[in-house]
Parts: C-alpha cells; sequence; structure tokens
C-alpha cells in the first residue's frame, strides 16, 4: 500500500519553473494530491475486506447478504435519529420499520447508496482540479522556461551571460504590448479554478442529497450543543449502522421479507474525509476569489503594478520600474513578474536596467506620459488587449 501512494509523487510534478501563483498551485498540486489519496485510501478498504457486514440468519449466505446490501444500498428512518439510543433504538435512525406505523413509511427513509461510488467520485474530483492546470501548460506553451535559459543559477561565464542576457532583452524590446491575451489566458485559467472549486461544493452537495453545503457548520454548531438535543450531522450523513430489506422465496413458495442489520464501518473513513474537504475547499474558495481581485487591480491601476514590482524585487530600481511599467501593458508586466521570480536576481535586475534604458532613449515603443497613466487608472482610455 505504501509503493501506491509513493507513486503519487510522479502524478503531480513541482516544476523548477514558476508559472503560476501559490494559490493556483494549490488547485493542481496539493488538492491533487489529497483527492487521489483519499480515493487510493477508500479504495484499499472498500475491495480488501467486507466494506459492509451485515447480521444474517442461516437461510441466507453471509456473502449473499452483503454483496446485496452492498450494491441495491442501505437506509435509515429519519424519525428514529433523534430517538435516545439503548431505550428507544439500537442505534440512531435503525429501528422497527414495518407495519402501519409511521416509521414505515417510505418518506420516512434516507436511502444511502453513495458509498460505492465515492472513490471514483473523488478520482473524478482530482481530474477537474487538474483540469485548469493542463490548460494553462497548454497556452503558456514554455515560453518561461526558454526565456530562462538557464540564467536561473546565473553562474556561467561572463560571455555566455552577457549573449543570453542580450536573446532575453532583444525578444522583450522586439514583443513589447504584445502579451496581454498570453497573461489573460492565464487569469481565465484561475477564474475556471474558482467555478470547479464552487461547482465541485454544489456538485458534492447533490451527491449526498443536499446535506453537503451546510455539513462544516452544522459538525460545528454540533460541537457546541447537547449531543441529546441535536441530531449528529455525521452519523446523520455517514452512518455507521443501517438497515437493509432483502426478499426470498420460502419453502411455501411466498415470498419472505428478512430485515438485516448492517454495519459500515467504511463510513468512519468516509466522514472524516468530507468534513476535511468541506473546510478546505472554502478556505481554496476564499482564497482564490481574493486573487481575482488583486488580478483585477493589477489590470485597472498601473501604479499598483509599479508598487508590486518594487516590493517583490528591491534590487530594481525604482525609476527603471517606472519607466518600464509605463511604456508597456499588463501582459508585459506579468511576464516580467514570472521572470523575476524564475532568474537570477542580479541578472534580472540587469535586463530591467537595460530594458528600461532602452526604452528611455527610444521612442519606438513610446506611450502617454504619466498623466496619461493616471487617467488610465482612474478608468480612462482603458485598454486590455
Amino acid at each position: 500500500m505504501l509503493d501506491i501512494f509513493r507513486g503519487l509523487k510522479s502524478l503531480v510534478k513541482i516544476s523548477h519553473v514558476n508559472t503560476d501563483s501559490p494559490v493556483f498551485r494549490l488547485h493542481y498540486s496539493i488538492t491533487v494530491i489529497i483527492l487521489m489519496s483519499f480515493s487510493l485510501i477508500i479504495t484499499t478498504r472498500q475491495y480488501v475486506g467486507n466494506p459492509i457486514d451485515c447480521v444474517h440468519t442461516k437461510d441466507i449466505p453471509e456473502d449473499v447478504l452483503n454483496t446485496y446490501c452492498w450494491i441495491h444500498s442501505t437506509y435509515a428512518l429519519k424519525s428514529l435519529f433523534l430517538k435516545k439510543v439503548g431505550e428507544e433504538v439500537p442505534y440512531p435512525g435503525v429501528g422497527n420499520s414495518g407495519g402501519s406505523s409511521s416509521s414505515g413509511d417510505q418518506t420516512d427513509k434516507k436511502i444511502y447508496k453513495y458509498y460505492q461510488w465515492v472513490c471514483f467520485c473523488l478520482f473524478f474530483q482530482a481530474i477537474l482540479f487538474y483540469t485548469p492546470r493542463w490548460l494553462w501548460k497548454s497556452w503558456e506553451g514554455g515560453k518561461i522556461h526558454a526565456l530562462m535559459m538557464d540564467l536561473d543559477i546565473g553562474i556561467c561565464s561572463e560571455i555566455e551571460k552577457k549573449q543570453k542576457k542580450k536573446l532575453l532583452l532583444d525578444y522583450l524590446w522586439d514583443n513589447l504590448r504584445y502579451h496581454n491575451w498570453w497573461a489573460y489566458r492565464y487569469y481565465v485559467c484561475e477564474f475556471l479554478s474558482l467555478c470547479n472549486v464552487i461547482g465541485q461544493m454544489f456538485l458534492m452537495n447533490r451527491f449526498f442529497d443536499g446535506e453537503f453545503m451546510t455539513f462544516g457548520l452544522d459538525v460545528i454548531t454540533h460541537m457546541e450543543a447537547d449531543q441529546e438535543d441535536r441530531m449528529d450531522p455525521m452519523i446523520y450523513i455517514f452512518p455507521r449502522m443501517t438497515k437493509c430489506t432483502f426478499y426470498k422465496y420460502g419453502v411455501s413458495g411466498e415470498v419472505e421479507r428478512h430485515d438485516a442489520i448492517c454495519i459500515l464501518p467504511l463510513n468512519v473513513v468516509n466522514e472524516k474525509i468530507y468534513i476535511f474537504l468541506w473546510f478546505w475547499f472554502i478556505i481554496l474558495t476564499i482564497l482564490t476569489t481574493l486573487t481575482l481581485f488583486y488580478r483585477i487591480i493589477i489590470i485597472f491601476s498601473p501604479r499598483m503594478r509599479v508598487y508590486l514590482l518594487r516590493l517583490r524585487f528591491r534590487l530594481v530600481r525604482r525609476d527603471a520600474i517606472e519607466i518600464i511599467v509605463r511604456r508597456s501593458k499588463m501582459g508585459d508586466w506579468f511576464l516580467l513578474y514570472r521572470l523575476g521570480e524564475n532568474l537570477d536576481s542580479i541578472i534580472f535586475r540587469d535586463v530591467m536596467q537595460d530594458l528600461a534604458n532602452r526604452l528611455h532613449n527610444n521612442q519606438h515603443h513610446r506611450v502617454p506620459g504619466m498623466k496619461d497613466v493616471d487617467k488610465i487608472e482612474y478608468g480612462f482610455g482603458v485598454n486590455l488587449f
């Protein structure tokens, strides 16, 4: 089993080339590993050992009853979840379901049939979380890695270093103001990540018959309340004991009904998995939403771009950053920021200074001055592409 988990390292490889944000990496790296690990845990427990054990009679073989109840689902009675355990019911939701009593009403039954699909659902969720990363990887096309030219190490001959810096500078000069669409495609991938995590919350809510959206809050509320006065949401969604009805022909040819009590040990693991996923998805939603607000500010505020570059790369002079931001577009800023996080800090400083000098001395890429930048910041003449 340990060998299976070691194989997860090769599923999500963390590249030394940084082409995205830490929050985006939480989606396609950490979350994918978590979901794949949970899927493997459930798979090994589900198919190695007995995922369900039902109390049976001599008339029905044990394997037959267990297999039938696993395939055809089990159930509990909603009206019996608040009954006193040990006196009125043997377990929350488990009791007499026959006769004409209200407990025998079909509307009172809560059917549990999700447990055989949990491992597949977790695997499908992992694929969805990796999809924005796959999309950005195809759109990015290895641009950052190609422009780095091993300048992230900074240990090479001066002649080689000078040649590579000149190649990088020539590319930035020739393609200045042509990177907006490239940057916006990354922002689209971040937006897709937010849509994915919110959509998966609704997906799991449907998976658990509308009980998942408030699952974490219900658990917190239950922990603070008197246990006898409130239904445990973890037992309600992930019961350890349920009922199963098995029909067969008797010796006289009449249909006989057998009510069995089934133990679901797998739900002890399921409840821990999904309470963790509930809080993890909430954290991802908040962080990704804040990141998208941050992207919107960057798009519409050149002064914020200047501030962020100065904050992140303190070796680069302020006047050089201001010249570059003033005479370039948002996509160029995004490319330079990504390059700065990958290149050697001294080499990046030299490249930025040389680019600023060339922009200052040449009018080929001239754009309106800082007064017009102020207008752009307040929403006048915004050019997104």
